[in-house]
């Protein structure tokens, strides 16, 4: 092993991971681009599958864990929790207890692959590849794939009120990612020191590029800017991957952050904090990261709950026992789960559905920020700089008129719409504007 690449793992550890009963079907059928090649019966509770999809560049694997009392004839409430930088689906068996933190509860526990036989890992994104895009697309694998895969073949309460996302490190900015792409698909969401923002803070931006790049370069032996481009040309990118400039997105989740500070404290040892300082280096980036986005989150008014401790480093025993604290405080949400009345969504894209509302911004550039706010059958506010289509979900009478105030500014307009024969209203705004349904 070349100096040169141990000087790249050390500098890029952030985010660094260091039988029949198993299932409910130990033959999950093909589907939603995934297919299984391999299947791996590792104990009463554990099996792994090896799928191939043509969204990656080799087969990678899934591990499900089953209730330790798995009832085939009942539906669970879901959990997916990935694994750092240069990490596999079993760190988390091996490093962090999960089997024996989830024994006894009901629960699936899902871990997905997030890297190719522990490189570096694509940062939960489809490759940006200088704009041509292709390549490895974790995005659409984690979201996209797994998540319907996993519905489709295992006993599951296929909705939001009962589905979960959380990682440590690197899978921490991917569950905080995924829950800010998709907040209909989870009521909670926790990081592990995690680097839930990367852009809207700019010291946190520089730190998370330089982060990405060396990960990008340094263990996956890609070129420069290759997930997500670069942070300066490719500015509304960054910010349509970034939790941070996502933050609305949240609003209704359940968001819990644990971090520290990188300071040894009482569970380290020689192995993992004093003999490994690139770690307790790690913990300290990942800190600022998780402090900037609890301040983007409470500057929006939205709840989180936060472990800021002052000692403890970027090890499996603190993010063991951060598991160990989470799974309550889950197990009670997934109980006593709760929907926002009134959405709010943003997105760089140029045409979105989220929660049943529909947006198609029409511009010419790709990518531009966007937030529909306080949406909701009596109206909605939409931010943008260039008009843009708004249907509403079938929240009304098929067939019923309504009239529809839009204010832009000092100008206001008022016209009747009539809900179509699914009960959806087509409401044209003309850029940042106020829009009220009676």
């Amino acid at each position: 092993m070349s100096r040169r690449f141990i000087a790249a793992v050390l500098l890029t550890a952030a985010l660094i991971a260091p039988a029949a009963p198993a299932s409910a079907d130990p033959s999950p059928a093909n589907g939603h681009g995934l297919t299984v090649v391999a299947t791996n019966v590792i104990d009463s509770r554990q099996t792994e599958y090896t799928v191939s999809t043509a969204a990656l560049l080799k087969p990678v694997r899934i591990r499900v864990v089953l209730p330790s009392d798995y009832d085939p004839g009942t539906r669970y409430p879901v959990l997916y929790l990935y694994h750092g930088t240069s990490g596999r689906p079993s760190d988390w068996i091996g490093g962090g207890d999960a089997l024996q933190t989830t024994a006894g509860k009901d629960l699936i526990l899902v871990l997905p692959e997030a890297g190719y036989d522990g490189d570096g890992g694509g940062f939960f994104n489809d490759e940006w590849n200088g704009g041509k895009r292709g390549g490895s697309k974790w995005e659409t694998f984690e979201y996209d794939q797994v998540i319907p895969w996993i519905d489709d073949n295992f006993p599951t309460i296929a909705d939001r009120d009962h589905r979960a996302i959380a990682g440590l490190s690197q899978g921490g900015y991917g569950a905080a990612h995924g829950a800010a792409l998709h907040p209909d698909m989870f009521t909670s969401v926790a990081t592990f020191s995690g680097a839930p923002e990367i852009f809207r803070n700019f010291v946190v931006r520089a730190g998370a590029s330089f982060i990405i790049e060396a990960i990008t370069v340094g263990l996956n032996g890609n070129p420069p800017f290759t997930i997500l481009g670069d942070p300066i040309v490719n500015a509304a990118h960054w910010q349509g991957h970034d939790p941070g400039t996502l933050v609305e997105n949240f609003r209704g989740m359940d968001v819990s952050l644990w971090t520290a500070t990188g300071i040894p404290g009482e569970l380290d040892s020689f192995e993992n904090s004093y003999g490994g300082g690139a770690g307790n280096v790690i913990e300290g980036l990942t800190h600022f990261s998780t402090l900037a986005f609890a301040s983007s989150l409470k500057n929006a008014g939205i709840p989180r709950r936060i472990d800021n401790y002052v000692f403890g480093t970027h090890s499996f025993p603190y993010w063991a026992q951060d598991l160990r604290e989470y799974l309550p405080i889950l197990m009670d949400r997934f109980a006593n789960p709760s929907t926002p009345t009134a959405i709010s969504y943003s997105s760089t894209a140029k045409a979105y559905n989220q929660w049943n509302w529909g947006v198609a911004v029409h511009r010419s550039a790709t990518e531009k920020l966007t937030t529909l706010k306080n949406a909701s059958s009596a109206g909605f506010s939409f931010t943008g700089a260039d008009a843009a289509t708004v249907v509403t979900p079938p929240s009304y009478e098929p067939g019923s008129a309504h009239t529809v105030t839009i204010k832009q500014g000092a100008k206001t307009s008022t016209s009747s719409l009539t809900a179509d024969a699914s009960g959806r209203l087509t409401v044209a705004v003309p850029g940042t504007s106020v829009v009220n349904v009676g």
